[in-house]
C-alpha cells in the first residue's frame, strides 16, 4: 500500500489510450490511493464513466454541472483536495489547451486549479507527437513545472510505428510511487543556484558574454523547488521564468555582481550548485559613452580576470555544506574536469562536452557525465534539461542529505 492515502486526480482525454486508464485507476486504488476521475466530453467516447466510477469507488466528474439537478462540481475543491494529478491519456488538444490556459473544459480548468504536482502522459500519432507546434506545448508545460511522462516507440491506432504510444500503466504508477518516495528529498533545504550568463560592460552598449541560456539553472530551480527546497536563484541575464513559489530569484549582470550575491548568501545555505557561465575575464576599462569606429584604427580592449566565484565559495564551504559545479569542455574533458573539481573543491562536478551534439549552450536537451570527489563517475544519455535536472538531483544532493556517500 505503497499509495495509501494519497489523493490523486487522474484526467483522462479523448484517446484509445483511455482503455490504460482503467487500469491506471485500479493499480493506484490497489496500492491505497484516493482516485478521483476528471474526464473530457471526448474521452467518455472511449471508455464510460460507469467503468471508472466502479473502479475507482468515486462518482466521475466530466461537466461543470450535474444534468440532473445543476449541481455544481468544484474544480476548486479537486485541486485543493489533491496531492498530485496525472493527466493520461493526454492529447494534442489537452496539451495545447493546458499550455495555453483555455479553460473550456472540466479537465484543464481543474488543472488551472491544482496546487499539486502535475504529471502528463501524451498519446497520439507519431505525426502529431512530432509536430513543432506539440512540441513546443510541451515544452511550456515543462517551464511551468510540469512532469512529462514521455511517450515510448510502437504500433499506434493508425497502426503506424513510431513515438506516441503512451507509456505503459505500470510504469506510470511507478513513476508516481518514485516521486512520493523521493519527492520531499529536500524538504527544507536551503540551496543556492546560480544560473544564465554575465556580461561583462565595455561600453553603454556593448558587452562581453557568453551564449548560455540559463536552461539548465532554472530547470534545476524548479525541480529542487519541487522536492521542498527553499531555493535562492542568482542569475545573470535571461529571458527564462521561474513559476514555483519555493524559488527567491535574484538578478545580477556582471561576474562581480554574481559573486558578491554569492558569497553574501552561501554561508546561510547547506547546497550550492553552480550551473551559471560566469565570464572569466571584464574589461580593464568602461567607457561612459558608445565607443566610435575609426576605420583607421584598431581597438585593443584589456581583460582582467573576475573573481572566481565557485573557488570563493569553496574555500569557505564548511563539513555540512555540498556543491556541485559545472564543466563545459571542447576537449581533454574528463581530467580538465577533475582539475576543476579538485582546485575549487567541489564535492560533484556536471560535465558537458561540446563535442556532444545536442549538449552544452542554448539546447533544450544536455547529455551529462556526473564525477564526484571520491572518484565515482556516471554518465547519462541525450535528454531535456527537466530530466537532466533530475538526474542531477538524485545523483548529488538527494543522496548526500540522505547520507550516502556513493552513486
Amino acid at each position: 500500500m505503497s499509495l495509501q492515502g494519497k489523493h490523486i486526480v487522474l484526467g483522462i482525454s479523448g484517446s484509445i489510450a483511455a482503455y490504460k486508464s482503467a487500469i491506471i485507476t485500479r493499480l493506484l486504488v490497489k496500492k491505497g490511493a484516493e482516485v478521483q476521475i476528471v474526464i473530457t466530453p471526448a474521452g467518455k467516447e472511449f471508455i464510460t464513466p460507469v467503468t471508472l466510477s466502479a473502479l475507482s469507488g468515486k462518482p466521475v466528474v466530466s461537466e461543470f454541472f450535474a444534468s440532473g439537478d445543476g449541481t455544481w462540481h468544484s474544480h476548486v475543491d479537486i485541486g485543493l483536495w489533491a496531492d498530485l494529478m496525472i493527466i493520461a491519456p493526454a492529447t494534442a488538444a489537452t496539451i495545447g489547451k493546458m499550455a495555453g490556459g483555455i479553460a473550456d473544459n472540466m479537465l484543464v480548468t481543474t488543472y488551472l486549479s491544482i496546487k499539486a504536482p502535475v504529471f502528463v502522459a501524451p498519446a497520439m500519432d507519431l505525426d502529431m507527437y512530432k509536430h513543432v507546434s506539440t512540441q513546443r506545448n510541451i515544452e511550456i508545460l515543462r517551464r511551468d513545472g510540469v512532469h512529462i511522462i514521455e511517450p515510448t516507440e510502437g504500433e499506434l491506432a493508425s497502426h503506424l510505428e513510431g513515438k506516441g504510444r503512451m507509456e505503459e500503466p505500470e510504469n506510470i504508477v511507478a513513476m508516481i510511487e518514485q516521486f512520493f518516495a523521493t519527492g520531499k528529498s529536500l524538504d527544507k533545504k536551503k540551496i543556492l543556484i546560480t544560473a544564465a550568463p554575465t556580461y561583462e560592460r565595455i561600453d553603454p552598449v556593448r558587452f562581453i558574454g557568453n551564449f548560455s541560456s540559463g536552461k539548465m539553472g532554472f530547470a534545476l530551480a524548479e525541480a529542487c523547488a519541487v522536492r521542498g527546497a527553499e531555493v535562492t536563484l542568482v542569475t545573470g541575464p535571461s529571458a527564462l521564468s521561474v513559476s514555483h513559489t519555493g524559488v527567491t530569484r535574484i538578478d545580477v549582470e556582471s561576474a562581480n555582481q554574481m559573486y558578491e550575491a554569492a558569497m553574501r548568501i552561501f554561508p546561510q545555505m547547506d547546497a550550492a550548485i553552480l550551473a551559471a557561465a560566469v565570464a572569466d575575464y571584464r574589461p580593464e576599462h568602461q567607457w561612459d559613452e558608445k565607443i566610435k569606429r575609426k576605420d583607421d584604427e584598431n581597438l585593443t580592449i584589456r581583460l582582467t580576470p573576475n573573481p572566481d566565484i565557485a573557488a570563493a565559495l569553496g574555500n569557505n564551504k564548511n563539513d555540512r555544506q555540498i556543491m556541485v559545479g559545472f564543466a563545459l569542455e571542447t576537449n581533454n574533458e574528463v581530467q580538465n574536469a577533475l582539475n576543476k573539481m579538485d582546485k575549487k573543491n567541489l564535492d560533484f562536478i556536471v560535465l558537458n562536452s561540446l563535442q556532444d551534439e545536442g549538449a552544452g549552450f542554448g539546447h533544450d536537451t544536455n547529455k551529462i557525465t556526473i564525477l564526484s570527489k571520491n572518484g565515482q563517475t556516471k554518465t547519462f544519455g541525450l535528454k531535456t534539461k527537466t530530466e537532466v535536472a533530475e538526474d542531477i538531483i538524485e545523483t548529488t544532493l538527494s543522496g548526500f542529505f540522505a547520507k550516502k556517500t556513493t552513486f
